[in-house]
């Protein structure tokens, strides 16, 4: 008898909590894209999104440089001085000769990221969409749209996209030979067994790195997915927080997310920026030492005459 009330005590206590459980969990951002029934099943909130910045990105690209002006103004200036600040702040980090190759996939990538951040912070997002009425109100089921950067395919997709430029970047600029010679070859000059346990020493750090290279895009299309993941249920965490406060819990936190969706899209650009320096780089003399060769020659040519 004792054990049958101690059965059913449990139960009393762990199926309300089980409920509970269950509901937070219905109520739980969902950690991926939402397929929309309506529209045949094929489309996700997130690809909706991601389609409406690229149109907006677009149509904002052609008015600003439908008429050029020699003093630009209002589309045309805000443009220009972008581009020009990132392609400045670039040409800082990786060098005049390799932004010209690569500025093209850096700044798309970043104006896009940081445009598809701010977007999903639009109220709306998220709360615009299909689902049914309950006591407490109307609960969206299937929302129209979702966080573009909050969907791994999106994230991943870009880090794949940057890992095969890399690759072509690597071999127009140090060929198939130097790539190879980058991850393998031994540094320095050595001679006798020192040089073959450098040469055995680099191969297998060399193979280590091909490990690291291939991570590269997990870990791009992981870090971005994950904070804007973090920030969005953060935002839907607060909402819910507080009955009848949930348009005002949340609002310094927009603050935050804005500034998160900035540094996310910075972050990925420099990833990818470095990821191709490291590469692509060419050992070049140093200043110091061309001024000392060119002033070594010069007076071998005065004592000669």
């Amino acid at each position: 008898m004792k054990a049958k009330l101690q059965h059913w005590l449990g139960l009393a206590i762990v199926l309300p909590a089980c409920t509970v459980f269950a509901e937070e969990a219905e109520h739980r951002l969902p950690q991926s894209a939402v397929k929309i029934e309506h529209w045949g099943g094929f489309v996700t909130n997130s690809m909706v999104v991601s389609w409406g910045v690229a149109i907006a990105l677009i149509i904002f690209a052609r008015v600003a440089t439908r008429d050029m002006t020699g003093v630009p103004g209002g589309a045309q200036n805000l443009l220009e001085w972008l581009i020009e600040r990132l392609y400045d702040f670039l040409e800082s980090i990786i060098g005049p000769h390799l932004v010209k190759r690569t500025f093209w996939f850096l700044a798309t990538i970043f104006i896009f990221i940081l445009s598809a951040n701010w977007f999903g912070l639009i109220p709306g997002v998220g709360t615009i969409g299909w689902g049914h009425q309950t006591s407490n109100g109307f609960e969206v089921d299937q929302p129209l749209f979702r966080g573009a950067n909050a969907d791994l395919n999106l994230t991943f997709a870009m880090a794949l996209i940057f890992f095969a430029c890399w690759i072509v970047w690597a071999v127009q600029e140090v060929g198939p030979l130097g790539f190879f010679k980058e991850l393998f070859a031994p540094k320095g000059e050595t001679t006798g067994f020192l040089k073959l346990l450098m040469i055995v020493v680099f191969f297998a750090s060399g193979c280590l790195e091909i490990i690291s290279i291939l991570f590269r895009p997990i870990s791009l299309g992981f870090r971005l997915y994950g904070n804007v993941f973090a920030g969005e249920t953060m935002l839907e965490t607060m909402a819910r927080l507080k009955p009848g406060l949930g348009w005002l819990l949340p609002i310094p936190f927009y603050f935050m997310e804005l500034l998160v969706g900035l540094v996310q899209a910075l972050v990925f650009m420099l990833l990818c920026a470095v990821f191709t320096l490291l590469i692509c780089q060419h050992e070049e003399a140093a200043p110091g030492t061309q001024d000392l060769t060119t002033n070594s020659a010069s007076l071998s040519v005065f004592k000669s005459r």
